[in-house]
Formats: structure tokens, C-alpha cells, sequence
């Protein structure tokens, strides 16, 4: 049953002031005095410290806790190739989240270009103001040229989070499964039905979690990716079997499938084809591969994830891009690296066996929540997330070698509550001065 109607949403996004974000100053500006510090004379003191030492600008601008969020809008959400215009809404969004998750503030810069090559240079260009960059809704395969390229050549953070993000939270998910499941990463045979740059990207970070490519059966529009074809990019050549089949042959006696695709692609039979205790992460926006009911029918047993809130295990990209990039700017890393990814789904699947507040369960209704077959996951309203999470990213920056600043970390994590405290009190604030009636 629909939250809202489309009246609702649109009104959500117009009224009053129109979008979802606002610039505001956060020093004051009243007096001569303060005129002349914030612009002209005296903002050429700042200006001639970062002159001298580059690396104030981290003193001086906000540049430290700003991130670009970059688009073209040719992958945007389940709607894909709309524009930049049409996918604005969306990056306006992803701004809030950031904003509401873990205090970091954003710039939605939708971009009318194309061509990667272009993307890059614009993207690199940006370093001087931002502290990091989230790569949104640019379709494959030119996202992986563009994320790799500007990882290579820039000094603060790329993360491209339709890649990775699904992969990290997916990853805690299945660190869990497979632990109550009692099978091994290295031992099992993984069905993925979808090749685009989310179940391409997700399936390389399993491999980084023990998985390898030979126990991968990945399925695209044409069907299963195997030697025989001559219509396949690098990347899905990497995951290329020897000999065709179809998914239905594919999934019997498989203990994962991983689906990045459309609707209704999983039928029960299938489903009933798989081995002991299947994990089904059906994650196709907004209906999966197979309704949740639909396979919990077919497989009592099996550990089911999907996209969806309704649902147990949501496999929400918020639990993991908020609170990596405040982990990594706050260390000063240069990049998001596979340490840190790894140290973020690391830290989901141990916060999803901590025993969940009273708080937390009545946000969602229910009487309790526990580490199980239903509960694999943390909810994405959980608190708890940015002081599990962004120390944990942290930390492996540092320990990999890739932060500028050194943390305590028992201090960060009391830094970090009491910043999330100031920020939603402001916020709310902000959003009470305007009466929304919603």
C-alpha cells in the first residue's frame, strides 16, 4: 500500500521553497565588522593563508565536510536515461540524506554530458572545492571508465555509489546469511541476474570478501555470459562460463542469488530448485525478482533480502554512503578504498547481532528485533549505524595508509553522536520555521 499519492509528492517537493536543499550562511553577517570579515578586506586574510599553505583550505572553507554530487542522468533510479534535469530531484535527495545521516553537506551538480571523457574533466576540476565526490546514476559501462580514471587521478574521495553501494550493504547481508546459513564464502555457487554496473560491481566486492569468479553465473537480457558470445564488454567477459544455460538450469542447487534486474524474472520453481537454506537477495526497485511472500512460500528456509521497507532485510544504500564518506573525510583519505568498503559491510554484520533498542523497534513497529533469518541487516533508521560504521572506515583508512589525519577513536565516536545531535537540532529548526503541513 502506497505511502503517498502523487499529489502528496509533488506538493512534498514545491511548496514553499521549491527543492529540497538551501544554502545558508553560518556566521553572522549584521554588523560593518562582520561584512568585512566575511567578504571584503578581510576574507583576503584567509585567502592569503591558503595561498601560502594549500592545505588550510581545509581550516578555512568548508571544503572538509563538502561533497559534489555528480550525475547525468542517464541511469537514474528505475527510471533510466531521463536527463539531468529529470534526475535532479534525485540528487537534490541524495543531498538530504547525506545532510540528515551524517551531517554532510552537499552540492547536486547535473551535468548535460555524455561523453566520460568529459565527465572526468569536469570532475576533476572540482578538487580545489569539494572534499570528496558521489558519482550518481551514470549508466554502464562508462561509469566504470569514469570512476577509475578520476580514483587514479585525483586526491580526494570518487565513490560511485549505484556501484558500490548495494555491493556493501548487500556484502553485510550475506556475511550474516551465510553465517546462520553455515556455509562459506568460498564454497558456494552464486546466480546473479543482472550485468549492469551494480550487480557487476556488487559481485567484484564478493570476490574481495573470498568469492571467486568461477562460482559466479551472471545473467544479462540476453541471457547467461559465457565464452561463446561475442557481444561483451570487459566486464562482463570477466565473469564468462564456458558453457550456456539457462537461469532455470543455473539456479538448481545454487546457495545465492544476487538480482540486480526486473521484476517477476524468479519463479517458485526455481526458487524450490536451490540448495539448503537459499539467501535470495532480490533487490530490482520497486518490485524484485520474486515477491518476498511469493519465496518465502516456495523456501520457508531462506534468507530473503529486497529493496523494499515492507519487507524484512532492506537492502538500503543509506546504511552505507552517509557514514563512509564521513568516516573517510574525516580522516583527510584520499581515497574510498576496498579496505574501507570491507570495513563498512564488516561493521553492518556485527551491529546486526547487538541487540536492537526499544527506540528503534517502535520506529518500525514491531515489539523486537534479532539477529536471524529475518534480521540480517540493520534498519537504515538505526542510530547506531554512524558511530559502528564511520569509525570503522576510518580506521582501515588509516590503517592502509590512505588518511592524512590520525583519529582517536573512543573520542571520534563521542565527536560523532554529539555532532549528529547539534546537526538534527538545527535542521529541524530550519524545516519548523517554514509549517509544513505534509
Amino acid at each position: 500500500m502506497a505511502l503517498y499519492t502523487k499529489e502528496e509528492a509533488l506538493k512534498y517537493h514545491s511548496m514553499k521553497r521549491k527543492g529540497k536543499l538551501e544554502v545558508m550562511s553560518i556566521k553572522p553577517c549584521e554588523t560593518q565588522k562582520h561584512l568585512t570579515m566575511a567578504y571584503s578586506p578581510g576574507v583576503a586574510e584567509a585567502c592569503n593563508a591558503i595561498h601560502a599553505d594549500v592545505e588550510k583550505v581545509y581550516e578555512y572553507t568548508n571544503k572538509g565536510n563538502l561533497v559534489a554530487v555528480v550525475s547525468n542522468g542517464t541511469a537514474v533510479l528505475g527510471l533510466g536515461n531521463i536527463g539531468p534535469e529529470a534526475g535532479k530531484p534525485v540528487m537534490e535527495g541524495k543531498g538530504v540524506l547525506f545532510k540528515i545521516f551524517a551531517d554532510i553537506d552537499v552540492y547536486d551538480l547535473n551535468i548535460r554530458q555524455l561523453d566520460p571523457d568529459k565527465v572526468i574533466e569536469f570532475c576533476k576540476m572540482l578538487e580545489p572545492t569539494f572534499g570528496g565526490i558521489n558519482l550518481e546514476d551514470i549508466k554502464a559501462p562508462e561509469c566504470f571508465k569514469i570512476e577509475q580514471t578520476l580514483i587514479k587521478e585525483m586526491n580526494i574521495p570518487v565513490f560511485h555509489d549505484d556501484q558500490h553501494g548495494t555491493a556493501i550493504i548487500s556484502g553485510a547481508g550475506l556475511i550474516n546469511a551465510l553465517d546462520i546459513s553455515g556455509k562459506n564464502i568460498k564454497n558456494i555457487k552464486l546466480v546473479v541476474s543482472g550485468a549492469g554496473a551494480a550487480a557487476i560491481s556488487t559481485t567484484r566486492f564478493y570476490e574481495s570478501m573470498g568469492l571467486d569468479k568461477s562460482q559466479v553465473w551472471m545473467f544479462d537480457s540476453r541471457g547467461l555470459i559465457h565464452t561463446g558470445r561475442t557481444d561483451l564488454n570487459p566486464e562482463k567477459a570477466y565473469y564468462a562460463q564456458p558453457k550456456p544455460c539457462t537461469l532455470a538450469e543455473a539456479m538448481v542447487g545454487a546457495d545465492v542469488f544476487l538480482g540486480l534486474s526486473t521484476k517477476d524474472i524468479l519463479s517458485p520453481e526455481m526458487v524450490k530448485s536451490m540448495g539448503a537454506h537459499p539467501v535470495i537477495f532480490a533487490c530490482a526497485n520497486p518490485d524484485p525478482e520474486i515477491a518476498y511472500p511469493v519465496a518465502k512460500e516456495a523456501r520457508p528456509d531462506c534468507i530473503m533480502a529486497t529493496g523494499r521497507s515492507d519487507f524484512p532485510n532492506q537492502i538500503n544504500n543509506v546504511l552505507g554512503f552517509p557514514y563512509i564518506f564521513r568516516g573517510a573525510l574525516d580522516v583527510r583519505s584520499k581515497v574510498i578504498n576496498e579496505e574501507m568498503k570491507l570495513a563498512a559491510a564488516g561493521a553492518l554484520a556485527e551491529l546486526a547481532k547487538e541487540p536492537v533498542p526499544a527506540e528503534v523497534c517502535a520506529v518500525y513497529g514491531v515489539k523486537e528485533l534479532s539477529y536471524g533469518i529475518d534480521y540480517v541487516i540493520p534498519k537504515a533508521l538505526d542510530p547506531r549505524v554512524l558511530e559502528w560504521v564511520s569509525p570503522a572506515v576510518a580506521k582501515a583508512a588509516m590503517d592502509s595508509g590512505v588518511a592524512k589525519n590520525q583519529l582517536d577513536l573512543i573520542q571520534y565516536k563521542k565527536e560523532l553522536a554529539a555532532r549528529m545531535t547539534e546537526s538534527k537540532r538545527r535542521t529541524q529548526l530550519v524545516v519548523d520555521s517554514f509549517g509544513y503541513d505534509l
